[in-house]
């Protein structure tokens, strides 16, 4: 079946964006009656989506966030405030409704679709659980070459899903207690910087707590050394179960020809990994907030993206990618509805030198 394609089947589908159906939607934005380019990012991101989707005509109201879920062997180093206990919780409150996710999806119209890939208990959300948590990184790798490849497809195959049910654009999100040390960790093999200029405080660690973060990706990195041109590699030996099904969301979009946008920097690490799996696929992911985190900006800049937002937010679960789509509510409206120049009866502008 089709949903059962290898990574290495998803990878020959990456093609470049459809530049005519972008040319068009550029036209489009000329030919309305408003200045030039005066809706900014908002018109970049109409036409992405153009050449994304391969079709100027924008549709984008059928959406989906997909959380995905895992713990994370690595904090038995002491690197998290909370227990790994929450990661369950929370998880399950995505799919009740309590989370903070859950309820931003009912206000912005996008369906939630938390997985287990990897909770270090039985749940009630999808399961699609690779392990039970990934082993500790700090002590050898946290997983699996062929773990991290079924976590990845696993993703994939969850964009053909959805795909086929009809949804046109899809957030990512997670929900794993010790995700920002593994994501810290791949930002600082896969930049090349040290581990110091791309760690943070996460969920509010202490002074203390942040020193033995660091001290645990270090080691992570020293027992582990992981090839940074290798992306499987890397989310094999220092990542987790959760990164390694975003960097899946990321290719099979990018396979599918559905726009996915980035959250903070726990997807933003995941896409970075699959953008050294696979460089075309950067294409088709959309950034949606600059994250608090200190390596959100190296990594953007990394992939050549620029946020749309920069709200200081650094909570996760896939709430900054949700809260673009009402800008690209506003920005689609403007597209589909407003009329041309020649419609209103106004000269048209003309692009000066």
């Amino acid at each position: 079946m089709e949903n059962k394609m290898t990574l290495e089947e998803t990878l020959v589908q990456i093609k470049p964006l459809d530049e005519r159906a972008m040319e068009i939607a550029a036209k489009r934005w000329d030919s309305i009656a408003k200045p030039l380019h005066s809706l900014g990012k908002m018109e970049k991101l109409v036409i992405q989506i153009a050449g994304i989707t391969g079709d100027p005509d924008i549709h984008i109201k059928k959406r989906a966030l997909v959380p995905m879920c895992a713990d994370n062997g690595v904090v038995e180093e002491g690197v998290t405030q909370s227990g790994q206990e929450v990661t369950a919780i929370v998880s399950e409150n995505m799919l009740s409704g309590k989370a903070t996710s859950s309820i931003m999806c009912r206000s912005t119209g996008a369906d939630i679709f938390p997985v287990d890939i990897g909770i270090a208990r039985d749940t009630s959300l999808r399961n699609e659980k690779v392990a039970y948590g990934t082993k500790n990184m700090a002590k050898g790798p946290a997983m699996t070459r062929q773990e991290a490849v079924q976590a990845i497809e696993t993703g994939i195959r969850i964009v053909r899903e959805l795909k086929e049910k009809g949804y046109q654009i899809l957030a990512t999100g997670e929900m794993g207690i010790g995700n920002t040390t593994t994501s810290s960790a791949l930002a600082a093999v896969f930049l090349g910087i040290p581990v110091e200029a791309v760690t943070g405080r996460g969920a509010g660690l202490s002074t203390s707590g942040l020193t033995k973060k660091i001290s645990a990706i270090h080691q992570a990195i020293q027992v582990n050394q992981p090839d940074p041109a290798d992306g499987i590699d890397v989310l094999a030996k220092v990542g987790g179960f959760d990164l390694a099904g975003m960097a899946g969301l990321f290719l099979g979009g990018a396979a599918e020809g559905i726009p996915v946008v980035i959250d903070g920097i726990i997807s933003e690490a995941a896409a970075l990994a699959a953008y050294v799996i696979c460089p075309n696929c950067v294409n088709y992911m959309i950034a949606s907030h600059l994250s608090k985190e200190p390596a959100a900006q190296m990594i953007l800049s990394k992939l050549g993206l620029d946020a749309m937002l920069d709200c200081e937010m650094h909570l996760g679960e896939g709430t900054g990618a949700l809260t673009l789509f009402p800008i690209l509510d506003l920005a689609c409206v403007v597209y589909n509805s407003m009329s041309t120049f020649e419609e209103a009866s106004i000269e048209q502008y003309e692009h000066l030198v």
